[in-house]
């Protein structure tokens, strides 16, 4: 009896000890309201604390990697060439990834934190262009060819007008200009004080003294400021805020170190077969030479010792010019060592329709642009086999005389224009190329250039 009783009494607080476990998990289903809204509330605090966290977390990485140079960047960099490669990797085998089937809290977070720094976006989203030679030839192609196209760009449309079209000079272009307008084909003769007759006629150019605009300093260090108002980018190139740092670039001297007593300055044109609208066929002094001279006479009435080298180098075709005319000026460089700067005198070639010209105290005047290479393509990267150690000078002599050029005569620069490859700037820090006016200008026109281009050249490089 009692042992049937103990065991019945055992039993029995089994069976009540099961049946209030049973009951204890059937509770939240009683109670379904009360028990969500405690879940969600208790898990919504949890994960508000952890996102929290780790937002603070990735807040302070992103401040850290700022504190080292380009740590940031670097970041970025490996971010979206991890992004690519997972991309390629799923497209190519995605067995690989079946498992995956939901991205974590921490996927999600790290991806809005890096898609809200702006240079991410950049990196991912901006649009990226190949160049046109690239995708057509080779790259020893390119090295023969280098720069036949380099002054070619429609001003409008910013197409190329290649060296086979009309609008790409020479002298057969020349002459059939000239015979549509043979009343207005007249050679610029110099007169005795240095300046053209014409320019005696309509007036002596008075140098401005005092800047009729000014930049502020903080408008110039802000890359998106200064690439939108100063540069035009090629798509054959690019370039970063490392490399176009406004206050790198004014703080290079640009400024004459040797007297004129041996020659300072080398005044060439890779480019002697670019003439102008009212060209004379086979007169030089209408031509892009012509205006290296009577830029070399305005540069000795400031005070500086000028060497102008008239070499042809595109007589027979505009390819190989720049390989011919490197070593030429390789050699002047070596047989005087006293010239600082280089300035490779070209003029541009634009659609039929488009004119370039300003007013300058009064005259038509043709506008003028600097060009720089950055030995830098865009589907390739860096040029080894270009290499220019003076880049960064160029760019500062570029960006130099385009602000002296906006400050003293406004709208007599257009912008500066940035391409891919080097155009022998790689000879001297303080290289120029210079284009002056286009085909459809006058020689004129092309020749009052020259004068507010030589005050400008004189305000930035006189001690």
């Amino acid at each position: 009896m009692l042992r049937v009783i103990s065991d019945h009494k055992r039993s029995s607080g089994h069976s009540s000890m099961f049946n209030r476990m049973n009951q204890d998990k059937e509770m939240p289903s009683r109670y379904p309201l009360l028990s969500k809204k405690r879940y969600y509330k208790r898990n919504k605090k949890k994960t508000a604390a952890a996102v929290l966290s780790i937002a603070l977390l990735c807040i302070c990485l992103s401040f850290g990697g700022l504190a080292q140079e380009d740590s940031l960047l670097d970041m970025v960099g490996r971010q979206a060439k991890s992004e690519a490669y997972l991309v390629m990797l799923k497209s190519a085998s995605p067995s690989v990834f079946y498992e995956k089937k939901e991205v974590s809290a921490l996927e999600r977070l790290m991806g809005w934190v890096m898609k809200s720094v702006p240079v991410y976006g950049y990196v991912t989203d901006a649009e990226n262009y190949a160049t046109q030679m690239e995708s057509e030839i080779s790259y020893e192609t390119i090295i023969a060819r280098e720069a036949a196209d380099e002054n070619y760009v429609d001003e409008n449309t910013g197409e190329l007008i290649t060296s086979g079209e009309p609008a790409a000079s020479g002298m057969e272009e020349g002459e059939q200009l000239v015979e549509a307008a043979p009343e207005e084909a007249a050679p610029v003769e110099a007169a005795a004080d240095g300046q053209p007759e014409e320019h005696a006629a309509s007036g002596v150019f008075v140098p401005n003294q005092t800047p009729v605009v000014t930049y502020a300093a903080e408008k110039l260090n802000d890359f998106d400021y200064l690439i939108q108002n100063f540069y035009v980018v090629d798509r054959t190139t690019t370039i970063n805020s490392s490399q176009l740092n406004a206050a790198d670039l004014l703080s290079r001297s640009m400024k004459l170190t040797h007297d004129a007593q041996a020659p300072q300055i080398l005044i060439y044109h890779t480019h002697s077969q670019e003439y102008f609208a009212d060209s004379v066929p086979g007169d030089a002094s209408t031509s892009v030479v012509g205006l290296g001279e009577y830029l070399t006479q305005l540069l000795e009435g400031y005070g500086f010792h000028v060497l102008h080298h008239t070499g042809e180098y595109d007589v027979e075709s505009r390819d190989n010019a720049y390989s011919r005319a490197g070593p030429a000026v390789e050699q002047i460089l070596k047989e005087n060592p006293s010239i600082e700067i280089v300035i490779d005198l070209h003029r541009d070639g634009v659609a039929e329709g488009t004119h370039l010209v300003t007013d300058v105290q009064g005259k038509q005047t043709a506008s003028i642009m600097f060009f720089n290479g950055l030995s830098r393509t865009t589907a390739n990267g860096d040029i080894s086999y270009l290499p220019n150690p003076y880049i960064q000078d160029n760019l500062a002599f570029s960006l130099q005389m385009q602000i002296a050029a906006n400050e003293y005569y406004p709208g007599f620069s257009r912008m500066i224009y940035l391409k891919g490859y080097r155009y022998n700037m790689h000879y001297c820090p303080k290289s120029l190329l210079v284009e002056v006016g286009a085909q459809t200008n006058t020689v004129q026109e092309a020749m009052n250039a020259m004068e507010p281009l030589a005050d400008i050249l004189a305000k930035v490089i006189s001690p």
